[in-house]
């Protein structure tokens, strides 16, 4: 653990990346760039990665075994409290369906990135939030459901729209293709959102920040891995 200065504590955040390698480097990166930022000189972030195979827990969301694929991160979640965690992070929204099932595998308390993105929203003023992600996330309440206990209207796309932004993730994002025709793509979906009354579009899936950019969106976006990891750091560093 690095040198901090007087009355600076700073914990151990973790976090298991049941996504692509790509997203990985990038949540990797934020956390030391924002925690160099933070402190200053030489300063990274102390933390313990466990990355799971990102085929396995393709296959068990395809298939709707949820409970097996929260047992997988269970597992690294009580693999990380063995090594120092402090803090516990699931790097990957659509994995949140299964965040009480980790968060009850142990006691390290576990920042749930839909509370990061909602209070990002609040704080820009935003009631009326489009969200983008997989189909399950778009979909299913786990999501959606969190973001509207913070007193937001959640809108989604229509059912073609939803196929479009799910098979662009899984089939071009988590392989690492990124397509001007699929960016294209997305942004008739923001319009859409935005024309149902949308102030702002919920990037809700870590590939989708490959994509899409905030020139791309008439409204702002918010990118929810970089507020998580922002979160993330302000946490770890709270005295």
């Amino acid at each position: 653990m690095p040198h901090l200065p007087p009355r600076v504590t700073h914990h151990t955040p973790t976090g298991t990346h049941p996504t692509t390698p790509d997203l990985t480097k990038y949540y990797y990166r934020l956390l030391n760039e924002l925690t160099r930022d933070r402190l200053g000189g030489l300063h990274s972030a102390p933390l313990v990665l466990h990355s799971v195979d990102f085929a396995v827990i393709e296959r068990l969301q395809a298939d709707g075994r949820w409970t097996e694929a929260g047992e997988v991160l269970a597992g690294a979640a009580r693999s990380l409290e063995a090594a120092g965690a402090e803090l516990l992070l699931i790097c990957t929204n659509t994995m949140h369906k299964v965040a009480d099932q980790v968060a009850a595998a142990t006691p390290v308390p576990l920042l749930h990135l839909a509370d990061a993105t909602a209070d990002a929203v609040r704080a820009a003023g935003l009631r009326r939030i489009g969200l983008l992600g997989t189909a399950f996330t778009m979909e299913q309440d786990f999501y959606r459901g969190r973001l509207a206990s913070h007193g937001l209207d959640v809108l989604v796309p229509g059912p073609d729209s939803r196929a479009l932004v799910h098979r662009v993730i899984y089939q071009e994002l988590c392989l690492g293709v990124v397509r001007e025709e699929s960016r294209a793509a997305y942004r008739r979906v923001i319009d859409e959102l935005v024309a149902a009354g949308a102030q702002g579009v919920v990037l809700g899936c870590t590939e989708i920040e490959l994509l899409v950019r905030p020139e791309d969106s008439p409204v702002p976006t918010f990118p929810t891995t970089r507020l998580h990891a922002e979160a993330a750091v302000t946490a770890a560093l709270a005295p």
